[in-house]
């Protein structure tokens, strides 16, 4: 779930894939994540539930690009730690022959990609270890397994608000873009500045004394909306999670602190 920082391994030091993993439940995380995890819930106690729901948002996106689009594609980056519902298991369970690649720089997502990689046989699944800032490394490499000839999705969610300079992510994002072919789709979820903006603003500070390198921020929404220059969003638009077609009046209710939405390069 990182964007940058270093490549080594140091359980003592939290990492956002890992504080991300322990939000939703799960055992691959050490004591450090633990501590920023619960440093985050006691300023923003809905943070777990935001977490759940960027999953299900992820689910429904993919399902929609895979059943509703015909994407046979997608290009996950900052895949974190493997969970239920990962994207090539929604992916090809509508499509068995969908090609998928993941991209991340944590050393133990890196030692999880087995369980990434556990593809259909009609369909394939790559792992990049890369960082995000490392964009046209990333083509590059995804072009091994990605035909960027034909429609691919981006996924970027919980990415880019671990790119502090704004511009920065907008021109990873442009870049991403411009090697799409018309007819591909970009996902975008990212941590909001102006939901329970107190709270997420005392969140924010107190996972960012964690983290190596301090660096996760809040978007207002028009900033969120900014990503998808020069693409037509999907109906509803850029919302919260929770309000991107909820497949139950259950997920529609969940609390989030996440701005999301999908586009489609003309």
């Amino acid at each position: 779930m990182t964007a940058g920082g270093s490549r080594g391994f140091d359980a003592r030091v939290a990492h956002p894939a890992r504080v991300y993993d322990y939000w939703l439940g799960g055992k691959d995380n050490f004591e450090a994540d633990r501590i920023a995890g619960e440093a985050a819930i006691a300023a923003y106690p809905q943070i777990r539930s935001s977490a759940r729901a960027n999953r299900a948002f992820l689910a429904r996106t993919v399902r929609y690009l895979a059943a509703d689009q015909g994407l046979r594609q997608f290009l996950d980056l900052g895949t974190g730690l493997p969970t239920a519902n990962n994207t090539h298991e929604i992916a090809q369970s509508v499509a068995p022959d969908s090609r998928i690649v993941y991209v991340d720089n944590d050393p133990l997502v890196l030692s999880h990609a087995r369980a990434l990689l556990n593809s259909s046989p009609e369909g394939v699944t790559a792992y990049l270890d890369a960082d995000l800032r490392d964009t046209d490394h990333i083509l590059e490499l995804a072009a091994g397994t990605l035909d960027f000839s034909q429609p691919v999705a981006i996924m970027l969610l919980a990415i880019l608000h671990y790119i502090p300079d704004t511009r920065e992510a907008q021109r990873i994002v442009a870049r991403l873009v411009s090697a799409l072919p018309p007819g591909s789709y970009v996902t975008i979820s990212h941590a909001a500045s102006d939901i329970s903006p107190d709270e997420m603003a005392e969140m924010i500070r107190r996972m960012n004394e964690h983290l190596a390198e301090g660096n996760h921020v809040g978007r207002s929404r028009d900033v969120v909306a900014q990503f998808f220059d020069g693409l037509d969003l999907i109906e509803p638009g850029v919302v919260k999670v929770t309000d991107w077609r909820p497949a139950s009046e259950l997920e529609a209710r969940a609390a989030t602190s996440l701005w999301g939405g999908v586009g489609r390069k003309p």
